[in-house]
Parts: C-alpha cells; structure tokens; sequence
C-alpha cells in the first residue's frame, strides 16, 4: 500500500531529540486499518518512505491517534529540509 501526503517538520526536544512529520488523519485513519497485520509491537509500523530522491526505511509511531515519521538527519541534510517546512513524502507498507 503506498500513501502520499505532506506535512510540516517538526523536532522534539525530549530525551532522544529528533525531527518528524505527523501523518494526516486520513492517511492515519488509514494505517490504523492495517495496523494490526503489520505492526511488530507497540503500534509501530514499519515503512519506506521517500522524500524527494532521498528512501529509507523506518517506522512509523502511533501518537494521539496519529502516526509520526521520523526524520533522519542524513535524510533531512539530503534534502536539505529544515524546521517548519513543508515535504511531501510517500510512504510505502508492506502488506
């Protein structure tokens, strides 16, 4: 299943510093159907994503009734991406 969407970066400056963007409500909507096949505990959902040229694998965590995409610096200096803006990314689950 591939989902497209954009969303803001944002970091959070807890214990493990980090940036992301929170999937929309739609598009979470849509993982929380599947999540229960594809999770490997905790809610976290294992993905590909792609912004601009740049793929990687992670996993998506459940916040909120939300999912977050985490932001890996070399991603981020890649696509020279700050905080604040705007990226538009693909998200790929195995289903």
């Amino acid at each position: 299943m591939e989902l497209f969407f954009s969303g803001t970066v944002w970091h959070w400056r807890g214990p493990s510093p980090f940036h992301f963007v929170t999937v929309p409500d739609e598009e979470s909507e849509t993982l929380r159907e599947i999540a229960r096949s594809v999770t490997y505990g905790w809610g976290m959902i294992p993905v590909t994503a792609v912004v601009g040229t740049t793929t990687w694998t992670t996993s998506l965590f459940p916040k909120n009734g939300a999912y977050l995409l985490p932001l890996k610096n070399s991603v981020r200096e890649a696509e020279t991406i700050a905080l604040d803006d705007v990226v538009a990314i693909t998200l790929t689950v195995s289903l």
